[in-house]
This record gives C-alpha cells, sequence and structure tokens, in this order.
C-alpha cells in the first residue's frame, strides 16, 4: 500500500512536491513547483539512472541537479492524451521553458490516419495540437499544467 503526502522539495522553491511511498525501499517525489522528479533509485550508482540519462534528450540532460541526499532529478515530461502535454523546451541550459500544448479529439472519420503501433485495428482518439503550443517560464510549471486543463 502506497503513502502519498505534499512535502518541501529539496529545491527549496516549493511546498508542492508530491511525494509517493510505493514500498519502503522506493519513493517517488514529483514537485509540481519546480516541476523536477526523482526516485529513491536515482543515485549516482544506479543503473537506472544510467539507463535514464541513455535516452534522455539532450537538454534534460543538462538540466539534471542533484540534491543534499544524492538524489538527480529531473525535468518531467507530462503527457495525458485527453488533454495535453508539458516538457521542457529550448537550446540549452540557459535558454528553456516548459512548453505546453493542447491535444484536440480526432473524428471518427480521421481516425485510422493515427493507428495505435502494435494493436491491430485501434487507433488514437487524440492528438497534440502543435498550433497550441505555448511556453512558461521555468519557475511557472503549474501555469503549463493549468494551461492544457490538468489543474
Amino acid at each position: 500500500m502506497s503513502k502519498d503526502n505534499l512535502t518541501i522539495c529539496a529545491c527549496g522553491k516549493s511546498n508542492a512536491c508530491y511525494t509517493q511511498e510505493l514500498n519502503p525501499d522506493y519513493t517517488i517525489h514529483q514537485c509540481y513547483g519546480c516541476g523536477f522528479t526523482t526516485n529513491t533509485l536515482m543515485t549516482s550508482e544506479s543503473k537506472f539512472l544510467e539507463e535514464q540519462l541513455e535516452v534522455l534528450p539532450e537538454l534534460y540532460k543538462d538540466l539534471v541537479w542533484v540534491d543534499a541526499d544524492q538524489h538527480y532529478w529531473m525535468p518531467l515530461a507530462v503527457n495525458r492524451p485527453q488533454q495535453g502535454m508539458v516538457y521542457a523546451d529550448g537550446p540549452n541550459k540557459n535558454e528553456w521553458r516548459w512548453a505546453a500544448v493542447k491535444s484536440t479529439h480526432i473524428p471518427e472519420s480521421d481516425r485510422k490516419k493515427y493507428p495505435i503501433p502494435g494493436k491491430e485495428g485501434e487507433y488514437y482518439e487524440h492528438k497534440m495540437d502543435t498550433s497550441t503550443i505555448k511556453h512558461f517560464d521555468p519557475n511557472d510549471f503549474i501555469g503549463a499544467l493549468d494551461y492544457i486543463g490538468m489543474l
């Protein structure tokens, strides 16, 4: 059984860090103030962290920071098919912002253009509408979530 609560984030800027203890050895921290996440496996000697860093975009790698307990924090990427996406966007760690894109409903008549990979005869009902992209300052992750309707 998991235990959930809100805590002060290690970033020191937010009291909106959602902490979820899934078992005594595994806890996830997702800060909705700064927009970064970590878990008990994200330490310097962790295979999990190594695997994450191999597949992350360069910007995400550049934005990773380490807290006082030696946990590595990286930007969240939120993808809610019926609402939209929020992700870190920019050319480098000095010029990045949160990007938010709303989703749109795919009419039944167009769904065959959007097959779900690996699911024969199944199609997406929503897609991201890149014309709705809006950028938010690095300290406004909540604003980006609100823009796509998550709050």
